[in-house]
């Protein structure tokens, strides 16, 4: 194998409009191709022209609100050409956005609103209720379109510099409070110079999937937008699958977790779909080789793996997948950016050794919103790189011969699950709030190849089903669903290692804990909700489930819900969508689809969490 001198691997200098906005290079495109369609959602369609003229009426709008450069501007809405809006207005009128996740709960919504200070809020009548009560004001679009449209669409002078935020993205916090990194503009169109390089910018079909508090939805929705993309917006509702966008708006790139990627294999018109596709990029969590040899059965166009935390700007280093080997690579640094792999001196490892990885370059963020404690100890100056930053990853890599990176896992208890970063210290801190718990420790558990499943082990006075009923209750009234376990063990005692800590690496080598036991008292009635309780006792081996148990709640996966899938459908003699079982997670819901009727719960907010999830 060729040996490619580490200096090398370091030397991605290129040129990129470092004076420019994201906002700035938009109305470039926007004017080259002001009549090609730059957005569909559902049933609406924007072109370049439509789009640019909107978002300077509700950029103008906002700054009315006295949005100006370095204003934070809460975003909560769903997927959809207004959100695309949103977006670039904040951007035109100077400010930076702030995702506000409307499938997470109303307690960790306002402490993102508290912590980050937004003064203004961008909604829609819809999604106003699940909003928690504060002092910002808020904008809904539907019911302010008039006055919002009021404005000139001309160009919007915002006074906005390249190295005025953009974003602000929280992400799990180890303190118990999540944290918000702060994007420059600058960072962002660095970022958009290295996809260049590296995937190419010639146009094409995208589909976006992405919930924006996710900041690869950043290239899924800007990135394109500056290069001449069709972005397509695929909706968290309706009966419109992923195969379906793909089929009718003829996509050709897709971006998605390695987990999307292994539930849209489970099914066999969303895996086909995917041959279609020119290019696919598979990042958020390591990629394991047996997914690549899946997906090389249905698709044979490009499939690159990416990598990098939100800290340095969505992706820091990519890898073209040709023939999946061992592993798989996380590839090079892109543009601008240079990546070390150091020991706990901060001194370069040698060549081949294992060291932690850290990134510096151009897309190093400007921190922590409002936490220099905790910016100082993740944004270190290198002593070998004068006046340089480099941002701490907590991630284990070597370099390999070629000069590509192998990554290794963390060098800390960080967690990795559907492309989000959880801080097990986050869930374990509310759980030992919760009345008779004494311990808590959080895992993440992959007892089979592919499904990961956080699971919590508890020291308590009150254990079994309702014990684990209170306790998923009170953290999904504080958490995002991502972050709450699928599962709860109760022990006597956790674990210690020889120097009294806990050891985390005893909780994994256990067996995994048994599944849930029904824990609601309302039998199946109906005749469709006999068959598809049948259907789900047999897959998850237990012997009752009532009609408003969860299904992931009582231990099913993602292998679970394809076994599900086809016998349903063998049995009822109708196609199941796939992510239906994530929509309607109850007997009740889930008949109630299939009888062409929403049943109480079938939208809930924990029920729209759950799909969220899925579909990132």
């Amino acid at each position: 194998m060729l040996l490619v001198p580490l200096a090398e691997c370091n030397q991605t200098e290129a040129d990129y409009p470092r004076d420019s906005t994201i906002a700035e290079l938009f109305e470039l495109q926007a004017a080259q191709t002001p009549d090609a369609t730059a957005v569909i959602a559902a049933e609406h369609r924007l072109t370049y022209r439509e789009l640019d003229e909107r978002s300077n009426c509700l950029a103008r709008h906002l700054q009315s609100c006295g949005v100006k450069p370095e204003t934070l501007v809460g975003v909560a809405m769903e997927r959809s050409e207004g959100l695309v809006i949103s977006l670039l207005a904040i951007l035109k009128a100077g400010g930076a956005y702030v995702p506000l996740d409307p499938s997470h709960p109303k307690e960790r919504l306002s402490l993102v609103i508290e912590d980050s200070g937004v003064s203004v809020i961008l909604t829609t009548g819809q999604m106003r209720g699940k909003l928690p009560l504060c002092g910002s004001r808020l904008v809904v679009l539907d019911e302010e379109s008039s006055v919002i449209d009021f404005h000139s669409p001309c160009t919007v002078e915002s006074g906005a510099a390249s190295h005025n935020l953009a974003y602000v993205i929280y992400t799990s916090g180890s303190t118990g409070k999540p944290k918000g990194v702060m994007v420059e503009n600058r960072n962002v169109i660095n970022f958009f110079t290295g996809m260049d390089r590296a995937i190419g910018c010639a146009g094409g079909v995208w589909l976006a999937v992405t919930s924006v508090s996710f900041d690869i939805s950043v290239q899924e929705l800007l990135w394109t937008l500056t290069r001449g993309f069709q972005v397509v917006i695929h909706r968290d509702q309706g009966s419109r699958t992923i195969a379906d966008e793909i089929a009718t708006h003829s996509v050709t790139h897709l971006q998605m977790t390695p987990s999307l990627a292994r539930i849209l294999l489970l099914d066999s018109r969303s895996s086909a779909s995917l041959g279609s596709l020119r290019q696919l990029l598979l990042g958020g969590e390591a990629v394991p080789s047996s997914l690549v040899k899946q997906l090389r059965r249905v698709f044979r166009g490009e499939i690159h793996n990416m990598y990098g935390p939100t800290e340095t700007t969505i992706w820091s280093t990519t890898y073209r997948v040709e023939e999946p080997g061992a592993t798989i690579p996380i590839g090079r640094p892109i543009a601008n950016t240079q990546i070390y792999l150091l020991d706990t001196e901060l001194q370069p490892v040698p060549e081949g050794a294992i060291g932690e990885l850290f990134i510096g370059g151009d897309g190093v963020a400007r921190g922590y919103w409002n936490r220099p404690d905790l910016t100082a100890g993740r944004f270190l100056a290198a002593p070998f790189l004068p006046e340089r930053r480099l941002y701490r990853t907590g991630d284990l890599a070597r370099y390999l011969p070629d000069g590509n990176i192998e990554f290794l896992g963390r060098a800390d208890f960080q967690i990795k699950l559907r492309g989000f970063r959880i801080e097990p210290d986050e869930i374990e801190t509310i759980l030992e709030q919760c009345p008779g718990v004494r311990q808590a420790a959080v895992v993440l558990r992959e007892d089979r190849e592919g499904d990961k499943r956080l699971v919590a082990y508890l020291v308590s006075e009150a254990t079994g089903a309702e014990a684990s009923r209170a306790l998923r209750n009170t953290l999904e009234a504080k958490l995002p669903e991502y972050m709450v376990p699928s599962s709860f063990a109760f022990m006597k005692e956790l674990p210690l290692t020889a120097n009294g800590k806990l050891d985390r690496k005893s909780l994994l080598e256990m067996p995994p804990p048994s599944p849930s036991v029904a824990m609601s008292v309302n039998s199946p009635k109906s005749e469709i909700e006999r068959v598809i309780a049948g259907v789900w006792q047999d897959a998850l081996g237990i012997a009752a489930v009532g009609i408003d148990d969860n299904f992931f709640d009582l231990g099913a996966h993602s292998l679970t819900v394809a076994e599900v899938q086809a016998t349903l459908q063998e049995v009822l003699g109708r196609e199941i969508g796939l992510v239906d079982l994530f929509q309607f997670p109850t007997v009740r819901a889930f008949a109630g689809h299939l009888g062409g009727t929403q049943q109480p719960g079938a939208t809930s907010d924990r029920a729209r969490r759950r799909r969220a999830v899925a579909l990132r």
